[in-house]
């Protein structure tokens, strides 16, 4: 039960993170009134037109970045919770399928919201912050760990 808590639970709880961001309460209309001041605050004299992109660009970074920590979250728990210790490539795809399909339930779950609307150009973004994330866990060896115990298994 620990070793499901300190790995398993942090996924729950971000795709509960993700799920709130996909209601109402960070619809444009609401993240714009803290990310529009904030803007005119690093930039007094920026247009609105500027400001509507630079919200919207916002907007769309945040898709990524929840999708690239959601990636490294799954990443770990898979690495430490299943018997995948010879198939790397299989677990960064499982990975990959997994975040694909969060972000299209999302997406979905996206069409109910009065305020919000499903995009798939959004399901794309979030698979390129998916992809960030597995480079990510790629890069910093999230998975090294598995290399190093299967070594060590097949090793007398």
């Amino acid at each position: 039960m620990r070793r499901f808590l300190k790995n398993c639970l942090p996924v729950i709880i971000w795709l509960g993170v993700i799920f709130f961001g996909s209601t109402d309460v960070m619809s444009v209309e609401h993240t714009s009134r803290f990310i529009v001041p904030f803007l005119r605050w690093l930039k007094p004299d920026m247009s609105l037109e500027t400001l509507a992109s630079m919200h919207f660009i916002f907007r769309k970074f945040a898709h990524m970045g929840e999708y690239a920590i959601l990636a490294l979250l799954l990443l770990r728990a898979a690495t430490v919770t299943t018997n995948l210790k010879r198939s790397v490539p299989i677990l960064y795809v499982g990975v990959l399928a997994i975040c694909l399909f969060v972000a299209a339930t999302d997406e979905f779950h996206q069409m109910f919201v009065a305020s919000r609307g499903a995009l798939a150009t959004d399901v794309l973004i979030d698979s390129i912050g998916t992809i960030f994330g597995l480079l990510i866990g790629a890069i910093f060896g999230v998975t090294s760990s598995v290399r190093i115990e299967t070594a060590h298994a097949v090793d007398p």
